[in-house]
């Protein structure tokens, strides 16, 4: 079980993701616990009948406020193993028989893009399940597609509990840019691009003109930059230093930041152009538009 998202700045210092048996949380085969509080460190531990055992401790910190993540849970006969960001964390050995887990929990202070699992269905094939939710339930039935969403949750199938401050916002997504842009003004969106991506957009708009359009196109393994002005669209920018900075499958962050005489723009912490400003008037530069094949997962104007 894969799940994609982002840990938010602020909220309660820990989230957590639980594999438990029904709805009520009395019986949690697998908690897994980052907290912020009182030190970073993550903690594990198995609930039985509403009495937690000992609790197992890492005093490592894998997430980082504000930036996206990947948690691998992978199902061994002895043990789950915790793979975070391409990095093996953690192994916790079953205290609880895991073929009884029918539920995963998810809360705190994260905002979740998607979840993939991997499971048998005349074979083994692996599954993209964007999230949606219907009052705050995502129903998960592995023996039927496409998901259905029911109106309470169903006892006799698998399914995904998800708390309703963790779910996504919906695509396309806008935003106004109050003030407008100006010199130091940091603009961040990060998200999780989709296993089958073709392209998605990232415009700062001033009006009907977009000031500044990001654009990475998977099938050009390009990332386009231009400005719209009256509908008509200017020369493309296309230089990178290195190789393309997004991968389909994979979270991501955009930084952009608006300099006196352009828009300087990092991907995960690295440095990727910059975009010399076509609207001079960069307080006009005042809404935000995200959209394509993506979960976004959080934003900062």
């Amino acid at each position: 079980v894969t799940v994609n998202g982002a840990v938010l700045r602020s909220g309660t210092n820990r989230f957590s993701v639980n594999f438990q048996c029904g709805f009520d949380g009395n019986n949690i085969a697998f908690h897994f616990n980052p907290r912020f509080d009182g030190g970073s460190y993550v903690v594990c531990n198995t609930k039985h009948s509403g009495s937690w055992g000992p609790e197992e401790r890492k005093m490592q910190m894998p997430f980082t406020k504000g930036m996206p993540f990947e948690i691998r849970f992978q199902l061994q006969n002895e043990a789950f193993s915790v793979i975070v960001n391409g990095n093996y964390f953690l192994r916790y050995e079953h205290r609880m028989a895991f073929q009884k887990v029918d539920t995963i929990a998810i809360e705190g202070m994260v905002m979740v893009s998607f979840i993939r699992f991997q499971v048998r269905m005349d074979g083994t094939g692996l599954f993209h399940c964007p999230i949606s939710c219907h009052r705050g339930w995502l129903h998960f039935p592995v023996s039927s597609l496409p998901l259905e969403l029911p109106s309470a949750p169903p006892s006799s199938v698998p399914y995904l509990r998800v708390h309703p401050a963790c779910l996504s916002p919906p695509l396309p997504f806008r935003t106004s840019i109050s003030g407008g842009l100006y010199p130091n003004r940091i603009i961040l969106v990060s998200g999780s691009i989709l296993p089958t991506a073709n392209r998605f957009e990232i415009n700062l708009k001033c009006g009907n003109d977009i000031a500044f359009h990001l654009n990475p196109r998977f099938c050009e393994n390009a990332v386009v930059r231009n400005t719209q002005i009256n509908r008509s669209w200017g020369s493309e920018e296309r230089g990178l230093p290195g190789c393309m900075p997004f991968a389909r499958g994979q979270s991501f962050m955009v930084c952009i930041r608006c300099d006196v005489p352009c828009l300087k723009v990092t991907v995960n912490g690295c440095h990727q152009f910059d975009y010399k400003h076509r609207i001079r008037n960069l307080l006009s530069i005042n809404q935000l538009e995200v959209s394509g094949d993506i979960q976004l997962t959080q934003v900062q104007v």
